[in-house]
């Protein structure tokens, strides 16, 4: 029997709706919010107010766009959290309602655990167990995935999240909101020159908060004996920043392969659109004979494509939540 899933993400700023029939992504269209760019960081109240604004438009063209009715959608897939409360809301809601309508069933999905499942939306796929290293604004997460399913965190950030770090020193470099994509572009034309400490933090843990000070230590440093310090180096600044933040990624995602002998890696979540991180993979992924996987740009950022993908797998095991459901904010895997 054909199984057709409506996918609505709605964690943050970004309002999305795909469309999965039997696996396959007929439609994932996400609508951004440039509003937060002049805040220079992701207003709640702002964002919530958008997702209202764009939430019914957004799911019909994404209908349209997969040539689907809404009487064929079999049923609704929606992020419940981890995210933003007042953008969680929005979605949930909206998704309540409109399975009441057709009378269908709602599937609650964890936003992170489907990062790990957007490599699901297109060949090539893992194969289990591989691990995945989850890198966005607000998480930073290797998490051993055996089955669609079954997910476990070996990993994670003790305080902030790698996406974080690439965002304040945006901040501190006068870069535009979301600063990653910038820095990014700006690193590609400039050398690492500039040596900032790489924590050493047990296990498989991350932690960002130390190499944020240092960095902000450094500048205030450097300006005060040359006012002009930022714009004189800015590309090295950006090359050295991002060389260090993907050598902490790299470094720990190593350490995991080896510990558990995994040889299928992957990377996922908005960061793991940083072309310097997707090379280091690559690159890594040659030396040590690993199987690497990297999603396409589009299911990269929050998406609804993977919260459909996720659907689909629970649909299979009829994991289905009534009524009552509720967002939540955090909301582990």
């Amino acid at each position: 029997m054909s199984i057709t899933i409506l996918g609505i993400e709605s964690s943050c700023d970004d309002t999305s709706a795909a469309v999965l029939r039997d696996g396959k992504i007929l439609s994932n269209y996400v609508a951004n919010q440039e509003a937060h760019r002049l805040y220079g960081g992701v207003v709640p109240e702002v964002a919530s107010r958008a997702h209202q604004k764009n939430i019914i438009p957004v799911v019909d063209l994404a209908l349209k766009m997969a040539g689907v009715n809404k009487k064929d959608i079999d049923a609704i897939a929606f992020t419940r959290g981890p995210g933003l409360m007042g953008s969680l809301i929005v979605g949930v809601s909206f998704a309540k309602a409109y399975a009441l309508s057709l009378g269908i069933p709602l599937i609650e999905v964890n936003h992170m655990q489907a990062h790990v499942l957007a490599h699901f939306a297109e060949a090539p796929k893992p194969q289990f167990p591989f691990l995945c290293l989850t890198v966005s604004g607000g998480h930073t997460q290797i998490v051993l995935a055996r089955d669609h399913l079954d997910m476990e965190i070996l990993g994670q950030t003790l305080d902030d999240a790698a996406g974080e770090a690439f965002d304040k020193t945006g901040k501190l470099l006068g870069l535009d909101y979301p600063a990653g994509p910038v820095i990014d572009q700006l690193a590609q034309h400039g050398r690492p020159v500039f040596d900032f400490p790489e924590p050493q933090i047990p296990e498989l843990n991350f932690s960002f908060s130390g190499l944020k000070t240092s960095i902000l230590y450094f500048l205030q440093k450097k300006k005060k004996e040359n006012p002009d310090f930022i714009e004189e180096n800015k590309a090295d600044i950006c090359a050295s920043v991002q060389s260090r933040i993907v050598s902490i990624l790299i470094n720990k995602i190593s350490q995991a392969a080896e510990t558990t002998g995994i040889r299928d890696i992957a990377i996922a979540g908005g960061v793991s659109a940083n072309s310097g991180l997707r090379a280091a993979l690559e690159k890594t992924g040659k030396e040590k004979g690993w199987n690497t996987f990297i999603p396409k740009f589009e299911y990269c950022t929050d998406n609804a494509a993977m919260i459909a993908v996720t659907g689909y797998y629970k649909y299979q095991k009829e994991e289905f939540v009534g009524q009552e459901v509720a967002p939540v904010a955090r909301w582990r895997v």
